[in-house]
């Protein structure tokens, strides 16, 4: 029972509470005591993230049932009771609320909004066209927002713009593989994929990957940047992010994959290589030029 909850859980799906760290890292406070509030938020939000996704598959079970993947997920094979998987996330989310407390009061409104629109998303808002990935999205930025306010720094516009539009990338991505990989059983399997077809979603994902690009090069070069780093040497990261999202297409589109972007991302070497030298080349210009 207990490795049921923990698959449930999903671990490796953690990886997009990263996000809580943007505030942390571009707003140079990563080597003060302000680390352990954010590594403290992390944590919230993992286990809050995992609650939803129990909450997801108990929605989702009959639906996962259909799938050739999902349907080995714990509460649709029947290994976790849907009483148990309910009561693990009410058990998770009131922990987690009650550590949000402790960090601010800020922090736990940004908490509460967070499992209060996943929790939409897994029964209402993912059946509603464009509407569901642009709740996805903005879970995502919820995240980052959350970061910000356990270390109170200042909110940046661009961290939001960008952090939206990189969430809507992936989460574009992942219902056009979900689509394509289904074929006829799409919709019996999520509804929702009924309402889109691959022309649409390429244009979608088109939009949005020219405006991920566009939006982060601005932030490099936006004369609020250059005055908060003291540098003009940040666009020398954008290659990095170019290579990442041409990498993921290429992995989309060509190897069609892309049904779980963080396992993605945590099993292709090339993207995890990419994103190693773009934290580092953040770093070093970032911290590097401060310490000048």
């Amino acid at each position: 029972m207990l490795g049921a909850v923990l698959v449930s859980l999903r671990p490796r799906q953690w990886v997009k509470n990263l996000f809580v760290f943007a505030g942390l890292v571009f707003g140079q406070r990563l080597f003060t005591p302000a680390v352990w509030p954010a590594l403290g938020a992390f944590a919230i939000f993992c286990g809050l993230s995992g609650a939803v996704y129990l909450v997801n598959d108990v929605a989702d079970r009959d639906q996962d049932r259909l799938h050739p993947k999902k349907r080995e997920r714990p509460v649709a094979a029947g290994r976790l009771p849907i009483r148990v998987a309910l009561g693990v996330a009410i058990a998770l989310v009131a922990a987690g609320l009650v550590a949000a407390a402790r960090i601010s009061t800020s922090f736990l409104l940004v908490a509460v909004a967070y499992v209060v629109l996943l929790t939409a998303y897994s029964t209402w808002l993912k059946h509603i066209v464009i509407v569901d990935v642009l709740t996805v999205a903005v879970g995502f930025v919820l995240r980052a927002l959350a970061g910000t306010l356990a270390i109170d720094v200042a909110i940046s516009g661009w961290l939001l713009i960008c952090t939206i539009l990189l969430a809507l990338f992936l989460a574009l991505g992942k219902r056009r593989h979900e689509y394509l990989a289904l074929g006829a059983e799409a919709a019996r399997h999520r509804p929702i994929l009924a309402e889109y077809n691959a022309g649409l979603l390429d244009q979608m994902i088109a939009v949005v990957t020219a405006s991920t690009v566009t939006a982060y090069a601005l932030y490099t070069m936006s004369p609020e940047t250059v005055a908060k780093f003291h540098t003009q040497l940040l666009p020398a990261t954008l290659p990095f992010v170019l290579y990442g999202i041409f990498r993921y297409l290429y992995l989309l589109y060509r190897r069609q994959l892309g049904g779980s972007p963080s396992e993605l991302f945590l099993n292709d070497r090339a993207l995890l290589i990419n994103t190693a030298c773009w934290v580092a080349a953040v770093l070093l210009i970032v911290y590097g030029t401060r310490a000048q």
